[in-house]
């Protein structure tokens, strides 16, 4: 009887994980099962250039999965039962169930409005397709010298600051940062990114939590109103809400809390990835959602599965961090150089080199995703009449 496999979501690290298997297992012993909502890949690092106008190359999954074994299932996904380890799904034919005997969690994260009144209703967001092309829509009936507002300063709300502001210097382009302007890069990095928000003509509002938007401005904690046409939401992710309405052991947030080899503490038939799981890295610290911890969670939890299936050896491999790539528009970007645990060091690369190296990495990224089963040596083990079970094997280091 074949093992079933059922990997929900398909994004970076969910895709990672379908292709990975496909390429670790027999297919006579294993069924892999891919559930999506979309029929293509979104590569969601690149959702402010669509924002912007810029066309994404298509991706579809039944051209990157053809002749790997990988079952794809075009359905959103409604619930999961992981007593009675099902899923239930919702496709153009009505709902139905999948049963699994080993589930991989990878429906990632959508933004976070934080609880902030009147963002829901009158913010943009960029954090998937659909926000995107909504704010794609927006910006083009906007006329010369209106406003756009990009509330957060962390990585998304940088470079789609940039890239509005490279694309429609007609406009008026603002950032309202709860920090200073990129506070956690290195002395290198901010000199750079300030100097980068000048020539471009960004307006500024550093320390100004924003506590309020409404049609046409958004107001800061200090009373501070900010005209908006457009406001522009970035401040950080929230998981998926289905893992919290489950058996599943989460935090607070709604992660599920997984050990060194991406398996759930509470149930040992599920292994969560990417955004969707709480992983602690080196120094103890949580990865931070992002498609680099993601990809690495899917590698260690594809090889992990493999390894109880097949009575290999489990991954021990360590997630850490190297640097952050942060493109300012398209000509300009900042790779800054971090420590295991994702602190910066003096080194950083700037200007256009650091624009091309971003652009590459963007590219490395999605090639990895578009030929899951590539440049992987061919090493398909049998799966074991029995696979290993809970407690039966070493937890892997992380």
């Amino acid at each position: 009887m074949q093992h079933r496999i059922v990997v929900l979501g398909a994004g970076y690290t969910g895709t990672t994980a379908a292709g990975r298997l496909a390429k670790r297992l027999h297919r006579e012993d294993v069924v892999i099962t891919l559930v999506n909502a979309e029929p293509d890949f979104v590569e969601r690092v690149r959702m402010h250039q669509l924002a912007v106008g810029q066309d994404l190359k298509p991706r579809p999954f039944s051209e990157m999965f053809a002749g790997t074994g990988v079952e794809l299932k075009q359905a959103k996904v409604t619930g999961v039962d992981v007593d009675h380890r099902t899923v239930a799904v919702i496709d153009a034919n009505g709902a139905e169930k999948l049963e699994y005997d080993t589930l991989v969690y990878a429906l990632g994260s959508d933004w976070n409005d934080q609880g902030v009144p009147g963002t829901t209703e009158h913010a943009y967001e960029i954090a998937g397709r659909p926000g995107a092309l909504r704010l794609r829509e927006r910006l083009a009936r906007l006329v010369a010298g209106q406003t756009v507002v990009v509330v957060g300063g962390g990585l998304t709300g940088l470079e789609a600051a940039t890239e509005i502001a490279e694309a429609r210097p007609d406009l008026d382009v603002a950032l309202a940062a709860r920090g200073g302007l990129g506070g956690w890069l290195s002395p290198k990095g901010r000199r750079h990114l300030r100097k980068v928000f000048d020539k471009l003509g960004i307006t500024l509002h550093e320390h100004a939590a924003v506590t309020g938007v409404e049609a046409g401005r958004v107001v800061t904690a200090d009373g501070t109103s900010i005209a908006a046409a457009v406001t522009v939401w970035t401040t950080g992710f929230a998981v998926h809400p289905i893992a919290k309405a489950t058996a599943l052991d989460v935090t607070d947030t709604g992660q599920i809390v997984v050990d060194g080899t991406m398996r759930s503490v509470s149930h040992p038939d599920v292994y969560a990835i990417g955004d969707a799981a709480m992983v602690m890295g080196p120094g103890d610290r949580p990865l931070r959602m992002s498609c680099a911890s993601g990809v690495p969670t899917a590698w260690q939890a594809a090889d992990a599965i493999a390894a109880r299936l097949t009575g290999g050896k489990l991954p021990t491999v360590s997630i850490r961090y190297f640097n952050q790539c942060i493109s300012l528009g398209r000509k300009e970007g900042v790779i800054q150089y971090v420590t295991a645990d994702d602190r910066a060091v003096r080194a950083a690369m700037t200007g256009r080199l650091a624009a091309v190296y971003k652009e590459l990495v963007c590219k490395g990224a999605a090639w990895g995703v578009a030929n899951p089963t590539l440049g992987m040596p061919t090493r398909r083990r049998r799966v074991l009449r029995e696979p290993a079970r809970a407690g039966s094997a070493v937890k892997a280091s992380v």
